[in-house]
């Protein structure tokens, strides 16, 4: 449930500040460097695939491509029963349905992007009613795009008062706010908007659409956990973090576990507090794994290209 809208504006203008730009670049350079021993890789690399949401958003989406990429998302390596589903597969509304019935009996759940993704550009009306309609074709969760125009011009109530109707619409379906980063350009927009985002109801707080360059980063992570963190402190309300957009490496991947895990700790390294919005990062994930089970690379057509 949003705070009070007057406690909740508060709050941003309380613990809002300002971010350190240099020391933000600094620390996240410094925790990307971190090595892990081979049994923690493991346990990272596995942890990973299940934080994975695999994603299609293109305008030549299919329904066959779904059923596919479901496919895959509920056994990535069919040969190998030990590697686990990933957390959701994410798609266009229209395909809501036909992901819905693909992933049927199994662990994996479907996000729907929604709001007039990914520009956010869509009146209030539609953006409720695009969000009804995916949850009435099955969506377990919502990826929801705020207008950055307006948070860009200073209307910051307007990103609030878009977020709570788009929480109420959702319900009890979880709904995760899209600030997309790399266009508010600034680590203290970044800061604000995530604020804003929680104070607001959002269940997760999300870097980018994928869409645009720079999509998430290291630093514009460490900023949003860091937010979460202090929000948290400040409302006791645990939300989660979700990074997308250019994540295609298992080193990248591990880097950003290890900004989740330094800032906010054991309790986010689970696929209902962290996801990465990805594509093309698993079959870098599953090789990743073959080679530490077996000291040698797996061969890369063994894998399907999604």
């Amino acid at each position: 449930m949003a705070m009070t809208e007057a406690l909740s504006m508060e709050l941003v203008e309380r613990i809002g500040g300002s971010v350190d730009k240099v020391g933000a670049e600094e620390r996240a350079a410094a925790l990307s460097k971190r090595s892990i021993k081979k049994d923690s890789k493991l346990w990272a690399l596995d942890l990973a695939v299940r934080c994975i949401d695999l994603t299609t958003l293109e305008g030549q989406d299919t329904p066959g491509k779904v059923r596919q990429m479901a496919s895959k998302a509920i056994r990535p390596d069919p040969g190998d029963p030990t590697i686990p589903s990933v957390a959701a597969v994410c798609v266009y509304p229209r395909l809501v349905s036909v992901a819905k019935e693909a992933v049927k009996g199994s662990s994996v759940k479907v996000a729907s992007v929604a709001t007039g993704f990914p520009s956010g550009q869509m009146a209030a009306d539609l953006r409720v009613e695009e969000i009804r309609r995916a949850i009435a074709d099955g969506a377990d969760e919502i990826d929801n795009v705020i207008s950055r125009g307006a948070l860009l011009a200073g209307d910051e109530q307007a990103i609030f008062d878009e977020v709570v109707v788009a929480k109420e619409a959702c319900g009890d379906v979880h709904l995760k706010v899209i600030i997309e980063a790399g266009e508010l350009a600034t680590y203290d927009r970044v800061r604000r908007a995530s604020l804003i985002a929680m104070a607001a109801g959002a269940d997760v707080i999300k870097t980018s659409t994928g869409k645009i360059s720079p999509a998430s980063t290291l630093p514009f992570c460490l900023v949003m956990a860091e937010a979460i963190r202090d929000f948290q402190h400040e409302t006791g309300r645990k939300v989660g973090l979700k990074v997308a957009g250019g994540i295609r490496s298992s080193k990248d991947a591990i880097r950003y576990l290890v900004i989740v895990n330094e800032t906010l700790g054991d309790d986010w390294l689970d696929p209902d507090m962290f996801r990465i919005g990805a594509s093309s990062l698993l079959n870098d994930l599953l090789m990743q794994i073959h080679k530490q089970r077996t000291g040698i690379y797996a061969d890369p057509d063994r894998y399907t290209q999604d």
